[in-house]
């Protein structure tokens, strides 16, 4: 990866070393956690532009600041794009960040002890769909639904539980749900109690945007969406209003732009927004669609490889951007299988799966996603190599660990996962490998 910053090296040459290291990792890495992306170079001159100086409080037409007739201008472009692209009747692109976005939906609508009704964290679902660690959980009445034994979706449980609690908010959203959600069941169980539908599609907007995912703008009444993940922006976020939702309540808009500003926050950043808005462009082209297409068939190419190289996949397999592994019948903790690959350079995470027998940090499972990959330009050939080189790396540590008799207690210790890997001669010659490719898809490359 080309890292111009010459005048970062000349201001700060210890900053600028680390972000020429960072550049590196980057570049000789396969991206393969779910919730990371390349953003392109135009995001990316975006995010570093002159913007990042202004302060804009307030919204168009009605900042708090004098000089914003540019910066009215880029707002409302962007916003305009998102009502574009998503089929929105209204949007708000201010919010910095998803969690904050979710937050301020709770904000505008809720009353502390109100309910919320959301997936369950160790289930696939997000902190702030209601976790008792969160804001969504402490502040707010939390009412949790999980998958079934397959690892998918009980439409049914969960009307049960809607229909016994009366939950005010129905999050519809995943995390680490590998399949596609069904939009009008959701939207079917939130009219039937009266409840707002919210639904969070942070790793789903590009893969809807490209119109390889089912929208849920027809079905919700409000969406919310980081724009860093499938959709290739920047770290930002944004609130969606659906016709919908406008229908249900006419001031619905109002309500969540001023949840976000003042109520939850102070001035906007509008490098983000200008980012969001470039990204937005870029996700209204033919090119954009093809790229939404191949981050489907490379998951589903690479979910299929594991599978017949005996992984145990969370809902059988795969038909969005992510895959998530029960490791349990490899016999391998989450963090040793995540810190291995690590070592031959594919940076995924570990993570619970459903019914998991393990405590959160020290899960049974993986999560994996072919965003950022793909949008290097690999493709299915790639994918089969990946499997092959993450099925010899755990059934390798599988077989070390086994050999020296080590405990779960003992794993649970870095200094022995370290031991490990170390040991493993695999690791290194799969390191070898990824390197090559890697330097055969460049970073920002053709997606």
């Amino acid at each position: 990866m080309k890292v111009y910053i010459p005048q970062i090296k000349k201001v700060d040459p210890e900053m600028a070393d680390l972000i020429v290291k960072e550049g590196k990792r980057q570049e000789e890495t396969l991206m393969m956690i779910p919730s990371e992306n390349i953003a392109s170079e135009a995001v990316q001159q975006a995010v570093g532009s002159c913007l990042g100086n202004k302060y804009a409080e307030g919204y168009p037409g009605r900042r708090y600041y004098q000089g914003q007739e540019f910066v009215d201008h880029i707002e409302n472009l962007t916003k305009k794009r998102a009502e574009k692209v998503f089929g929105v009747a209204h949007a708000n692109v201010q919010a910095l960040s998803g969690s904050p976005a979710n937050l301020a939906v709770y904000l505008g609508l809720l009353k502390p002890g109100d309910t919320i009704l959301g997936l369950d964290l160790a289930h696939g679902g997000h902190l702030t769909h209601g976790a008792k660690v969160s804001t969504s959980g402490i502040y707010y009445k939390s009412v949790s639904y999980t998958l079934n034994k397959q690892g998918k979706m009980d439409y049914e449980a969960i009307e049960k539980l809607a229909l016994k609690h009366k939950p005010q908010i129905i999050v519809a959203g995943i995390t680490a749900y590998p399949l596609k959600v069904n939009w009008s069941k959701f939207a079917q169980i939130a009219d039937k109690v009266g409840a707002y539908l919210m639904t969070d599609i942070a790793h789903l907007s590009g893969l809807i945007a490209a119109g390889v995912y089912p929208s849920p703008a027809p079905y919700a009444h409000i969406i919310t969406t980081t724009t860093h993940k499938t959709l290739r922006g920047p770290r930002g976020a944004m609130i969606m209003v659906t016709k919908k939702g406008v229908k249900k309540n006419p001031d619905l808009p109002k309500i969540i732009d001023s949840a976000v500003f003042p109520r939850l926050q102070g001035g906007p950043h509008m490098n983000a927004i200008a980012g969001i808005g470039i990204a937005l462009k870029e996700s209204m082209s033919p090119r954009f669609k093809k790229y939404g297409e191949q981050i489907i068939k490379n998951s589903q190419t690479l979910a299929k490889e594991l599978k017949s190289k005996g992984f145990h996949l969370v809902a059988g397999g795969s038909n969005t951007h992510l895959i998530l592994i029960d490791l349990r019948n490899k016999g391998v903790m989450g963090n040793l299988a995540a810190e291995a690959l690590e070592a031959a350079n594919i940076v995924l995470n570990r993570n619970s799966v459903p019914f998991d027998t393990n405590p959160p940090f020290y899960s049974s499972g993986i999560r994996m996603g072919t965003p950022g990959i793909t949008s290097r330009g690999m493709k299915e050939k790639e994918m089969i190599k990946l499997a092959s080189w993450i099925s010899k790396i755990i059934d390798d540590i599988a077989r070390i660990q086994s050999e020296q008799e080590l405990t779960f207690d003992q794993i649970k210790k870095s200094a022995t996962r370290k031991k490990i890997i170390a040991s493993s001669k695999v690791i290194k010659e799969v390191k070898a490998e990824v390197i090559k490719l890697c330097k055969k898809f460049p970073v920002l490359g053709e997606y």
